[in-house]
């Protein structure tokens, strides 16, 4: 192999790896959102299993940002040895990213039974700053926006609606833009008119594709560096193994 091949194919490496990096922190976020997710939702859910490709992309992100590292310190030195770890880890990669996305795929496609307890916790909120569950009621509805599980007419058959007089619902429902809603429920215009369920079905769908769409990312990427590196490592010296005969 020429030197100006060698040099064009270890720039295409280092400029990969690069790219690489930039994937592997994507990843990471994507990660890490769906993290924050859970745990700000983790009340409504009935099965604990949703973190697991959260886990696995953080791992596959910390594998990508270290295959960029070694590779571009490829791109700089010869090492056969090296260049084998590199490939190895790019197997790795691969295999816990397409996990990732196999279980974020899973998920996606289960929300809607995994979000069964959803109607059971805003049915049981007293509105206490104490009760964990009624305050992460209030926060979901004032951050997604959104009033009750369907819509705020599911508020009107809890038992707490019931004991504050049946004439108001959290304050958490009202539309931001009116400034002097109360939650009365006689001027519905005032709140938030989707409800939660949909609101965070929509939420956690976006952060899985996040997951999913990584792998064919991942994989584009790692084809181009499966490629390179095929290339540089025909270049390398064959050890030749002699049988030393009798004198």
């Amino acid at each position: 192999m020429s030197d100006q091949k060698k040099n064009a194919l270890k720039t295409i490496l280092q400029l990969t790896c690069q790219l690489f990096w930039v994937v592997g922190f994507v990843v990471g976020l994507s990660g890490v959102y769906l993290l924050m997710k859970y745990k700000q939702s983790s009340v409504f859910l009935s099965q604990s299993y949703i973190p697991l490709p959260a886990y696995l992309a953080l791992a596959s992100a910390v594998l990508i940002l270290a295959c960029g590292g070694l590779g571009s310190w490829l791109s700089i030195r010869d090492s056969t040895c090296l260049q084998g770890l590199f490939v190895y880890l790019l197997v790795l990669v691969f295999c816990l990213e397409s996990t990732a996305s196999a279980l974020a795929f899973f998920h996606s496609t289960k929300l809607e039974s995994e979000l069964t307890p959803l109607s059971g916790v805003f049915h049981n909120y007293t509105g206490s700053g104490r009760d964990p569950d009624s305050q992460a009621v209030d926060a979901t509805q004032a951050e997604l926006q959104c009033c009750g599980v369907h819509d705020y007419r599911d508020w009107l058959e809890t038992s707490w609606f019931n004991s504050t007089g049946g004439l108001s619902i959290p304050h958490s429902c009202c539309n931001s833009t009116f400034t002097s809603c109360n939650g009365a429920v006689d001027q519905p215009w005032e709140l938030y008119s989707q409800g939660c369920q949909v609101k965070l079905e929509k939420s956690l769908q976006f952060v899985l594709r996040f997951i999913i769409w990584g792998t064919p990312i991942v994989f584009f990427v790692e084809v181009v560096l499966f490629l390179t590196m095929a290339q540089l490592m025909t270049d390398q010296t064959v050890m030749e193994y002699r049988i030393l005969g009798k004198n």
